[in-house]
């Protein structure tokens, strides 16, 4: 097919055309994976089963979608074809722990991963991720129907694809190399990767919390008590405390102790003297006092005029 026209200046681009230029060069004729032409980070494969397996007789169809900073996160794949060996329409994560798709290494590319995939095929299903638990019978049906399955977006059957890769592996000059699977490379679906990133997240932020919490209970405890001086004498008293009185010892009978009685304070001399006025003046009559009066002015009267007479 003609390769559309996309920007060379980005690095995953020309990553991606050399890719499916070293595929379209060098094919092989159990697999082949090319770009659609209106999405070059879509990719469509089809693979032969391996051989010697209930599979070996199928041809199975999928999609592969590139991360837009591939190589450095892996591709996801999914099986459009009935199996009996992987979940169909699933997305598929290729990487070293099967889990994290961090591992994933830049060197590896589609060729690697469509060969992993075809290898891990052949793997017994119990016990690994993803399997499905059905009987060689059903595995076998479903490989001899599968090169009558039809993608909508190739047009083509799996049978048409797979001759179409024969016939350009024969004329090619440069047959595909074989290619080793690395044996640290595992497979993991991409939900429960997706899935367990968040939980690990949530226990990241949650731990990232109680550490805050902690640290800020340890400044409140560790914050410095300003010194009390010892000998200085506390001001406050104390709230007294309300305690049993114990039971008064009997007394002694005989005369009770005279009581010392109290000193009574001095009054002011201002208001000592109004009260002695006072209690003068209540004794005497007010007609009494202004005769006094009259008389010392007639005898201060009488005085003057024997001195001035003389």
């Amino acid at each position: 097919m003609a390769t559309p026209k996309f920007s060379t200046k980005s690095p995953t681009i020309r990553r991606i055309l050399k890719e499916a230029a070293e595929l379209s060069n060098s094919p092989s004729a159990d697999y082949t994976a090319e770009p659609l032409e209106s999405d070059l980070f879509e990719w469509h494969f089809t693979l032969r089963g391996p051989p010697n397996s209930v599979y070996s007789n199928g041809l199975y169809h999928g999609r592969i979608v590139l991360p837009p900073t591939y190589p450095l996160r892996p591709p996801s794949f999914r099986f459009m074809t009935p199996s009996g060996r992987f979940e169909a329409n699933r997305e598929i994560c290729l990487s070293i722990s099967g889990h994290h798709e961090e591992t994933w290494q830049p060197a590896w590319g589609v060729r690697t991963a469509l060969v992993a995939l075809r290898s891990f095929m052949e793997t017994d299903a119990r016990g690994q991720l993803g399997g499905l638990e059905t009987t060689d019978a059903v595995r076998r049906r479903l490989a001899a129907e599968s090169s009558s399955f039809k993608c909508a977006a190739c047009g083509k059957t799996n049978g048409e694809i797979i001759k179409e890769c024969e016939e350009r592996a024969s004329e090619a000059s440069s047959s595909a190399q074989e290619v080793e699977v690395p044996k640290e490379l595992n497979m993991g679906w991409r939900d429960e990767m997706e899935a367990k990133k968040k939980s690990e997240n949530k226990a990241d932020e949650a731990n990232d919390d109680a550490e805050a919490a902690e640290l800020a209970e340890g400044f409140v405890q560790t914050a410095p008590i300003a010194a009390v001086d010892i000998s200085t004498p506390e001001i406050n008293n104390p709230t007294p405390t309300r305690t049993t009185a114990p039971n008064p010892a009997p007394v002694p009978a005989g005369p009770a102790p005279n009581a010392a009685a109290p000193i009574p304070r001095a009054a002011a001399p201002g208001t000592q003297q109004q009260q002695i006025r006072r209690a003068s003046d209540d004794g005497v009559p007010v007609w009494l006092d202004r005769t006094i009066v009259v008389l010392v002015v007639l005898l201060v009267a009488l005085v003057l005029k024997i001195l001035f007479a003389l």
